[in-house]
C-alpha cells in the first residue's frame, strides 16, 4: 500500500546551508516519526516558496542517502501573505500504516500551516 506524507519547515535566511539543513532535518525526522527506511520511500515531491534560490531541497535527500529515490523539486505559486522561506516535502511510501496511522511533520514556523499536525 501507498501512502502520502506531508511535510514542512522554514528557514531563518536563503543560504545553501540554511536550506539543506532544515531540510534534512525534516526528511530524518518524518522517517523517526513514521519509522520508515530509505527503500520504502518510492518518491519525493519538493516545494519551496519564491525567496528560496540558494539550494535544492532535493539535494539534502540525496546528501543522506536517497541516492534511488526519485525527487523532484517546484516553486510554490506566491499568493500574497503566504509563509515566507518555506520548504515543503510530500513522499510517497510504501507502507502498511493506515491514512490514521502517518504521521506529518511541520517543524519551525512551519507549524502555522496546520497547527492540528505540527510537530515540536
Amino acid at each position: 500500500m501507498m501512502r502520502g506524507i506531508r511535510g514542512a519547515t522554514t528557514v531563518n535566511r536563503d543560504t545553501p546551508e540554511e536550506v539543506l539543513e532544515a531540510t534534512r532535518e525534516l526528511l530524518l525526522f518524518i522517517l523517526k516519526e513514521n519509522e520508515l527506511q530509505i527503500d520504502q520511500i518510492a518518491s519525493a515531491l519538493f516545494t519551496v516558496t519564491p525567496d528560496l534560490r540558494s539550494a535544492f531541497p532535493a539535494r539534502a535527500a540525496r546528501l543522506i542517502g536517497w541516492d534511488k529515490v526519485p525527487l523532484l523539486c517546484f516553486q510554490e505559486i506566491e499568493v500574497p501573505g503566504s509563509l515566507p522561506r518555506c520548504i515543503r516535502v510530500l513522499l510517497h511510501v510504501n507502507t502498511n500504516r493506515s491514512q490514521n496511522e502517518i504521521k506529518h511533520v511541520y517543524l519551525k514556523d512551519a507549524q502555522k500551516l496546520r497547527s492540528d499536525l505540527a510537530s515540536s
